[in-house]
């Protein structure tokens, strides 16, 4: 598998000068293609900060930032556009489902902005959805669903396009301990399926659900631990 994420020395630094604050202070990350990997932190530690980043919502102030490939440190605001959309599934806390709209249209709609065909997106987003078990709610409302039910409709929208990475900004905040466990057993599904997921969170029971758990604290990694690595040393 190859190198999907590469960070290196990675600044973000507001109001230079004397009152400039380092949300992130020197990171360098690499994640390769079929991660599961946690980003947590406590609120004000970057790991939001690093979350834009990575997503290309927002742009470094010092250091590179390559995403399957590209560089993507110092793009505009469209070519950043663009990566977002062919690049980075996004699942956020608060769903950011279309409320007029029912579930299928709104996976539909990043289907759009790719160009696809009507025929070709409705097959598509009918799929992703019967893939998080919501076949028979494809034309209910946010409304009328559930904060479980909307999320995984959120989920079903950031895998419709297969994009190479699934980023997941505290994914379960919103949700009951039943609806959290769906949806961290979806995720893990998808990781199964050879997908990169990527979870950024404050909860350590979150986290301990990834492969691989990257810990931020004042802008800096002060720890990065594998599952696996550890299974082997207690075997």
């Amino acid at each position: 598998m190859g190198r999907l994420i590469e960070i290196r020395d990675m600044y973000k630094i507001y109001h230079p000068g004397e009152n400039e604050v380092h949300a992130l202070d020197g990171i360098s990350l690499t994640i390769d293609e079929g991660e599961f990997a946690a980003v947590i932190g406590h609120s004000g530690s970057g790991k939001s900060t690093l979350m834009n980043m990575m997503g290309c919502l927002d742009t470094p102030t010092k250091g590179t930032y390559c995403l399957n490939g590209r560089d993507v440190s110092q793009m505009s605001d469209n070519e950043l556009s663009d990566i977002r959309n062919q690049e980075i599934g996004f699942i956020f806390q608060g769903f950011h489902l279309i409320p007029n709209l029912d579930a299928l249209s709104n996976v539909e709609l990043p289907l759009i902005y790719r160009g696809l065909d009507r025929r070709s997106r409705r097959e598509i987003a009918i799929s992703s959805l019967e893939a998080v078990g919501l076949g028979n709610r494809i034309r209910h409302k946010p409304a009328q669903m559930s904060g479980g039910q909307q999320q995984r409709v959120a989920v079903a929208r950031a895998i419709a396009a297969r994009p190479p990475v699934i980023l997941a900004d505290e994914p379960t905040g919103n949700l009951d301990s039943h609806s959290t466990k769906e949806i961290l057993d979806i995720l893990k599904e998808l990781h199964k399926a050879g997908r990169t997921v990527i979870v950024i969170t404050h909860d350590s029971e979150i986290a301990a659900q990834a492969e691989r758990v990257i810990r931020i604290k004042d802008g800096k990694i002060i720890d990065d631990d594998w599952k696996e690595q550890e299974d082997m040393k207690n075997e």
